[in-house]
């Protein structure tokens, strides 16, 4: 069986990264999608995606990730049921996270990070494969630059 899910769209609100009993990080945020199709008026409907990230990846979506941005997200489908404080039985469906990319330009997510009162630093994370920062004094390394005709792909 498979269960797979990739989504492309912007944070609706500032990530709270949140601990449970245990101490394991863990965070709820939304993810608005806009529908390839158009209605009659020619408006894209957006759909509003709940997702869950865990541990180091929920710690890594709270500290680099604010309202506005383009985030990439893959991960697993997963329905729960639960009863609300009104004793109402209720059900959702989430995307459980495994990976995020940033998505968008260097200077859009800059923008959006000041916006919304993020400074900008380099990012990386210990432990996972994805990082961006500054490349210069690790060996085999070296920064290209976007006009340059010797790009390998």
């Amino acid at each position: 069986m498979l269960n797979r899910a990739i989504i492309m769209g912007r944070v609706t609100a500032n990530p709270e990264l949140r601990q449970t009993q245990g101490g394991v990080s863990v965070l709820s945020f939304t993810v608005a999608v806009d529908s390839r199709f158009t209605n009659q008026n020619g408006e894209r409907q957006t759909n509003f995606i709940h997702c869950v990230a865990w541990r180091h990846t929920a710690e890594f979506v709270s500290k680099y990730f604010v309202k506005g941005q383009m985030i990439a997200v893959d991960g697993s489908l997963q329905s729960r049921n639960y009863v609300d404080k009104n004793g109402n039985n209720r059900s959702v469906l989430e995307l459980v996270v495994e990976n995020v990319s940033f998505c968008g330009s260097k200077a859009e997510n800059g923008a959006v990070r000041a916006r919304n009162g993020v400074s900008e630093q380099n990012f990386s994370v210990s432990g996972d494969s994805f990082s961006v920062g500054d490349v210069e004094g690790i060996e085999g390394f070296e920064e290209l630059s976007a006009d340059d005709e010797d790009m390998p792909f």
